[in-house]
């Protein structure tokens, strides 16, 4: 699967180190396909690549936001084209200021669902550190991934892509068949 990840920071390098070393094809969208920072991420698997957000988006199947939550506005809008009819995962949370977000409004994702408007919105990814993404195996058991959408054969190929990584997806599987 070709799968945009939109940023390079901690969270954007764990899930794509992850999906690239399952083998998946993951195009990091970033403002400077150049920079440093960019070059040192996509050391680590030939599966990666790096260009601008509008382009990532394009050529990719799933996108995820991994970008702070007030950026995400201007990126989706940005992206409107190339996101719709797409499976985007929100790994977001709206947590840069306190309070970091006006509920009565709707949540974060309820907003990200507004923004992305035609595109299939998944939330997860969103209610662990990035160190569990990059290894969720604890002891003998692996962690569990919840998501949550209103799109059910999205929420498949995203439970897939939490097993991809080693979560257990399972706790949420019972609410997809339905």
């Amino acid at each position: 699967m070709r799968i945009a990840v939109i940023g390079t920071g901690h969270v954007g390098a764990a899930l794509g180190a992850g999906w690239a070393a399952a083998g998946h094809q993951v195009i990091f969208g970033v403002r400077d396909p150049g920079a440093t920072d960019v070059r040192e991420v996509l050391k680590s698997s030939q599966n990666l690549s790096a260009v601008a957000v509008s382009e990532a988006a394009s050529k990719a199947d799933v996108v995820a936001l991994a970008i702070p939550f007030a950026a995400v506005e201007e990126v989706l809008r940005n992206s409107a084209a190339q996101i719709k009819g797409k499976i985007l995962i929100d790994c977001t949370n709206p947590t840069t200021q306190w309070p970091a977000i006006d509920h009565s409004a709707g949540s974060g994702g309820e907003r990200v669902s507004e923004w992305a408007h035609g595109a299939r919105v998944v939330k997860a990814f969103n209610t662990t550190g990035f160190e569990n993404m990059r290894n969720p195996r604890f002891g003998e058991s692996n962690a569990t991934m919840f998501y949550a959408g209103d799109d059910s054969a999205a929420k498949i190929i995203v439970g897939q892509l939490a097993a991809d990584l080693g979560f257990d997806p399972g706790g949420c599987r019972a609410f997809i068949a339905s």
